[in-house]
């Protein structure tokens, strides 16, 4: 669905108010012509046609923002001419939304600077950012700092800002189901509940017991229909056994069943080893098919990369893949292979997928007993983020590192699934990472939305986010 906003359009009364008026009938045909649903006051509400100058007219917009509260998920500001300050910061005080607000004013046009047609909008901008400065309200500025309605810059910063409120309102309330402990070798995924829940995220745990008799309770004929779904999605391995695929499948409508009682938006999974030895099957097939459908499944019981995947599909509506920084690409300083069994969904791959047995985990728990991992290697692509949230305790807080690269075509003999990405200046992300206590697991979406996630993690949530370049 497309981001639905609250408007305000402000004007200042010895500044031409038809300047103002035409701004807000441009902006609502800029958004109509883009696809996003808006509120806004009717023309006839405000002496300005609509527009916000007064307590009274803010008042009526905070009104009726209020009134949306559980629809808006950004609010935009412009300035068509100088605009009210008092009247801006009020109309969002008083709303009490919580929400992103992106700041813009127009151009004014040099050939016509007279006292009908000046707008002075860059002006009254520095005002109104003051006062919300003054009110503690966070707001997001367009990259110019004025710029015609009509222009590019403004449609990119729109689409910007949408992605921003999508990332903003999806993680304030996200449920992340937790199936399993995490595997005791692992300290690395450790995380704190408390600092998550602090922002909004609540994490919904269910042990693999639990999640292994739901499966049980499945009759073949249950699981009829998701077993015709694997099947299509990619090419079963030679000499795998039927009864492997319905547990799989059976294996998925469990993990989808919980996740759709609980409210769960994304989740992660004790992928091993008691799924194996318990269950015989592997839980990469359903995580790679629930990824694909836009709720992701981190592996090994990683909670905040679960978040990770969750916060670049919002940003990008685009499926999110976890994997491994796992080896480096002979002397090049700027390539790795990133690894996993795999759990990509499977748009990630260039081609058919093969789904057969885990290759590392098989060769010791028994092929028989590890069905369901999806190899290919990651299709080349241009624009691919990566992303990894944390929890670090030793400061109090979330934290969050960001940033774009490449899937190239460079081939890995190996086993599994792997990709090559490039990155630049790769050795100085490494060097972070180690330096800060990150693990070695990263969410990757391909997509260019670094600089979405960064607004929308540091700037309103406020987390702690390095921005690599």
């Amino acid at each position: 669905m497309k981001t639905k906003f609250g408007l305000i359009v402000t004007t200042r009364g010895f500044f031409n108010p038809a300047l103002a008026e035409q701004g807000r009938k441009d902006l609502m045909a800029k958004l109509d012509g883009l696809g996003y649903e808006y509120v806004i006051l009717r023309e006839s509400e405000t002496r300005t046609g609509g527009t916000v100058e007064t307590f009274d007219d803010a008042q009526k917009c905070a009104k009726l923002f209020y009134e949306n509260k559980s629809e808006i998920k950004g609010i935009i500001v412009t300035a068509p001419n100088f605009g009210d300050e008092i009247a801006t910061v009020t109309s969002i005080s008083m709303a009490e939304l919580e929400v992103p607000v992106l700041i813009h004013a127009c151009d004014d046009d040099i050939e016509h600077m007279d006292l009908a047609n000046r707008r002075d909008a860059f002006c009254g901008k520095l005002s109104i950012c003051a006062n919300l400065y003054q009110y503690g309200i966070r707001f997001t500025n367009t990259t110019q700092h004025t710029s015609s309605i009509d222009s590019e810059s403004f449609t990119a910063d729109l689409q910007r800002f949408s992605g921003v409120c999508d990332v903003v309102t999806g993680l304030k309330g996200a449920r992340i189901a937790q199936f399993g402990t995490r595997p005791a070798a692992f300290n690395t995924v450790r995380y704190s509940e408390k600092l998550l829940q602090k922002s909004g995220i609540t994490v919904v745990p269910v042990d693999m017991a639990s999640l292994i008799a739901r499966c049980d309770t499945f009759k073949d004929a249950d699981a009829a229909e998701r077993l015709a779904e694997i099947r299509n999605y990619g090419r079963i391995a030679e000499g795998i056994k039927d009864e492997s695929v319905v547990k799989s499948a059976k294996l998925s409508l469990a993990i989808e069943k919980f996740m759709d009682e609980n409210g769960c938006v994304a989740g992660t999974v004790q992928c091993w080893d008691s799924i194996e030895n318990i269950y015989h099957c592997a839980a990469c097939l359903p995580m790679s098919m629930s990824g694909e459908k836009g709720r992701p499944l981190s592996c090994e019981t990683d909670v905040t990369g679960a978040i990770s995947m969750y916060a670049l599909s919002l940003a990008s509506k685009e499926p999110s893949g976890y994997l491994d920084w796992n080896n480096s690409y002979g002397a090049d300083r700027d390539k790795c292979v990133l690894f996993h069994c795999s759990n990509y969904p499977k748009s990630f791959f260039g081609t058919d997928i093969e789904i057969g047995s885990l290759d590392i985990l098989g060769a010791s728990l028994g092929y028989e007993n590890c069905f369901g991992a999806c190899k290919g290697c990651v299709a080349a692509a241009k624009d691919m983020t990566f992303a990894k949230i944390s929890t670090d305790e030793f400061k109090g807080k979330v934290k969050a590192y960001v940033g774009e690269g490449i899937f190239t075509d460079d081939k890995v003999d190996t086993i599994g699934s792997p990709a090559v990405a490039k990155i630049e200046n790769l050795q100085k992300l490494l060097d972070y990472l180690c330096k800060n206590g990150y693990e070695h697991h990263v969410a990757m979406n391909r997509s260019r939305v670094a600089d979405i996630l960064k607004e929308a993690m540091e700037n309103y949530l406020g987390w702690e986010v390095y921005r690599h370049q």
